[in-house]
């Protein structure tokens, strides 16, 4: 559990105005594609993430990180189409 700070403002709400963004992600069985040029990394997930991710993968045959790598590219290309992949 996260310690709220010594002036009760609690960590985990948002600070300043909330702006609402479009649901722009897809559903797991459109995460599916061919390999590309990948780089590894080290990346903590939480045990629910990743369980969600492992039963989709299995679902649909296919390999959970790669899942997770389409979700993060098109997040990206979301927030920055000049630069994301």
């Amino acid at each position: 559990m996260k310690k709220k700070r010594k002036d009760n403002i609690d960590e985990d709400m948002p600070i300043g105005p909330v702006r609402i963004i479009p649901d722009f992600l897809p559903p797991p069985d459109q995460l599916i594609f061919p390999g590309e040029q990948t780089q590894k990394i080290t990346l903590l997930v939480d045990r629910k993430s990743l369980a969600f991710y492992k039963d989709r993968a299995r679902r649909y045959g296919t390999k959970y990180q790669r899942m997770m790598r389409e979700v993060l590219k098109r997040y990206a290309r979301q927030h920055d189409p000049d630069k994301a992949a």
